[in-house]
Parts: C-alpha cells; structure tokens; sequence
C-alpha cells in the first residue's frame, strides 16, 4: 500500500539470565489496525510491550515506531496502559487526567474537552473531583485507560485491559475498543483470553 508501518518489530529477542522471554518476534502495524498479542501468561506479551515502549531493550531486533528507530522513537505519540495499574492515590481524577495529557506534551486548554468527553464515555463524570483513593477498583481502572487515551495518541497499547473489570465494565471498555476502531485509531491489546481477541482484532 505504500503506507508506512505505524509499528515494526523485526527479529526481537529478549532473554533473562538464563531464561528466554521473547524469541524471533516479527510483526508490524498499519495505521488503523487492531491488533492483539494472545497467549498464556509468561508467554512474552508484557516483555514485548516494554521493548516497544522502550522501558527495557532488545537483546537483538529492531523496533521502529512512526518510521524511527532507536530509544528516540517517537513515544510522545504512543501511550501505553501496563497491567501492574498504578495511579497516584491523593491526586483528583481530572488533575491527574490533565497531568498524563501534559506529560505526552499536549496544552492544557486542548485537553479538558477531551478529558471530559472521556469522562462522561466511560461513566465516569460525576467523579471528575475525587480522588483516586476514594474510587473503586474497577472505577480507578476505568480512569486509568483515560490516562493513557488523553493525549490522543497514534498507537495505543493496552497490557491485558480487561484483567480485573465486572461483567458490564468489560462490555464496556470492549465497546469503547471497538468504537476507537471505527475511529480508525491503531491499537495494540493483550490478552491471555482468546474471545476477547476474537471479538475485536482483525489479527
């Protein structure tokens, strides 16, 4: 198609000590695209994540993100929710939500529309002045996936996005995946779940 890969991994390999976590990984992704990284736990989703996140290296391979290589990649435009969730605890949902947007280099005035637009999506509005202590676990989750979509990022990735959410929060972040899709944003999701692949990857 003449379009440049959004994301592509060649050849990654990622050992520690003794052990091999990731093996001649080779994918790429197109803008638009919905893809997911299925397997069991332990099977290298959340390693191959960290490497194209640039949190941890490859031990051979290449990663190129929006056409650039190496630890500059453009991670601005990638945004990334780790399984290990973590928010900080005193910190008001939308101060923390504009925090994120910031920290990805977006101005504060373009990012409160968007914040709150998240906010009422998700079901989540009538606690934009709370704190993050004072919310649910699968409430705190739900503001943690606004974290990491605030910034309107080019490719977001997700690390196991339903791990832990009820029954209607699921079908919930599974539609908003879905609508993102229409959207034509590019996602990468894992999941150790393979209906949950099934139902939103073209991949």
């Amino acid at each position: 198609s003449g379009m440049e890969p959004l994301l592509a991994c060649s050849g990654l390999r990622r050992t520690f000590g003794d052990r091999v976590a990731v093996e001649g990984i080779t994918f790429h992704i197109d803008p638009g695209e919905t893809y997911g990284l299925l397997g069991p736990n332990g099977s290298g989703k959340t390693t191959t994540i960290r490497m194209i996140m640039n949190i941890i290296l490859p031990d051979r391979g290449e990663i190129a993100v929006l056409g650039r290589r190496g630890t500059d990649a453009a991670r601005d435009d990638v945004s990334y929710l780790p399984e290990e969730r973590g928010l900080y605890k005193q910190m008001q949902v939308r101060r923390l939500l504009r925090y994120y947007g910031r920290l990805k280099g977006r101005p504060a005035k373009e990012l409160d529309p968007v914040i709150t637009r998240w906010l009422e999506r998700l079901n989540m509005a009538p606690w934009a002045d709370k704190r993050i202590d004072q919310l649910s676990k699968g409430m705190a989750q739900k503001i943690q996936f606004i974290a990491a979509v605030v910034s309107q990022p080019k490719l977001l990735i997700l690390d196991e996005p339903f791990s832990g959410l009820d029954p209607v929060n699921m079908e919930l972040m599974r539609d908003t995946i879905l609508q993102m899709k229409r959207e034509g944003r590019t996602v990468i999701f894992s999941t150790h779940v393979m209906a949950q692949a099934e139902e939103i990857c073209e991949f």
